[in-house]
């Protein structure tokens, strides 16, 4: 109607990593290209403390007081629908919303890890108005949601190219990983695997292994030690439009994930132009099933013969299938399943 208010959106924003953050941009720039007005109501980041149970605590409190102050403010004739930006965002919701996951605690949060996560959440997800998973995997993950289906919608986070791509004979960097978190992330098995390979493809494996999103101090407060391997050097924490520079000129995005929850990094490598090198690591991994299409060879438990293949046999066309690939991911699509599906069961 002409000169009605747009329906007012408060997407509460856990925020606690990169990846998290720039989901919750996208989707509020979707929600707003969609006719709606998104507000990101971000969650302060609390102080560390010792065991993932009071850390998701402390974040569950602060995404609290960031909802209750958003939904107040922004509170009017039609008070605003509300999308809580990961179960732990939801746990204690001042109101049910709709809620967004990479991941639940009941797969990601085992034994002692989760012991007030998992009860809560089960409660959270069954109160919730629309389920809003990143990915099939999530859904399927978690036996507890096989009831809540009918009230889910798979919406992943849009992964674009970040400009124009080296062609493969340009591409100077030889390979490249992001190790934020680096246990999590297998940083260790990536430099086990990349010290093998250069050993048995010196010629191939010649370059620099690149190691992206961890800063020395954590790396080594993970227990891993850089300095005596050959060839890898350390960038730390970069600015996405660096790091995705970095992408366009390197040959394989490596990782061995101990778990994956969605794998945002190895989607914007693929859209980027790398070739996927990766274990078959267990969680909702979103890029596993593309990278297996587009060459099974290098996804496999032996990461250093996956390695190897990549840089002395690489599979023709492979950047540009990962692409076509990619079509369901792109911002296009995301923006056709917003406004499509998603905008008109939020006003419901």
């Amino acid at each position: 109607m002409a000169g009605e208010r747009p329906a007012e959106i408060v997407i509460v924003s856990l925020g606690s990593t990169e990846g998290l953050r720039r989901a919750d941009e996208e989707l509020a720039g979707s929600l707003t290209r969609a006719g709606a007005r998104a507000v990101v109501a971000s969650a302060a980041a609390p102080r560390e403390v010792r065991t993932l149970m009071l850390t998701d605590l402390a974040w569950a409190r602060r995404a609290r007081a960031a909802a209750a102050a958003a939904l107040e403010r922004h509170a009017g004739s039609a008070p605003p629908a509300a999308i809580y930006s990961s179960t732990t965002a939801a746990l204690l919701w001042p109101r049910p919303g709709a809620v967004r996951f990479d991941a639940t605690a009941a797969a990601n949060r085992p034994g002692r890890h989760g012991l007030w996560q998992r009860p809560l959440e089960r409660r959270r997800l069954r109160g919730a108005g629309l389920l809003l998973p990143w990915s099939e995997g999530a859904l399927r993950e978690a036996p507890s949601l096989a009831s809540l289906s009918r009230s889910a919608l798979v919406l992943p986070v849009p992964v674009e190219p970040s400009g124009p791509a080296a062609a493969e004979g340009d591409r100077d960097i030889t390979a490249i990983t992001y190790a934020a978190n680096p246990r999590k992330k297998g940083l260790d098995a990536v430099l086990a695997a990349w010290r093998q390979v250069r050993r048995e493809h010196p010629s191939e494996a010649h370059g620099e292994l690149l190691v992206a999103g961890a800063d020395a101090g954590e790396i080594s407060a993970a227990g891993i030690e850089l300095e005596s391997h050959e060839g890898v050097r350390l960038l730390g924490r970069l600015p996405a439009p660096e790091y995705r520079a970095l992408l366009r000129r390197c040959r394989v995005f490596v990782c061995a994930p101990r778990r994956e929850d969605y794998g945002i990094a190895q989607l914007e490598a693929l859209a980027d132009g790398c070739r996927l090198v990766s274990t078959p690591s267990p969680g909702p991994y979103a890029a596993l099933p593309i990278a297996r299409t587009l060459d099974a060879r290098l996804i496999g438990d032996d990461l250093a013969a996956a390695l190897g293949c990549a840089l002395a046999d690489p599979a023709a066309g492979y950047r540009e299938r990962a692409l076509q690939a990619l079509q369901p991911y792109s911002r296009a699509a995301i923006d056709r399943l917003v406004a499509e599906r998603l905008l008109p069961r939020l006003l419901a």
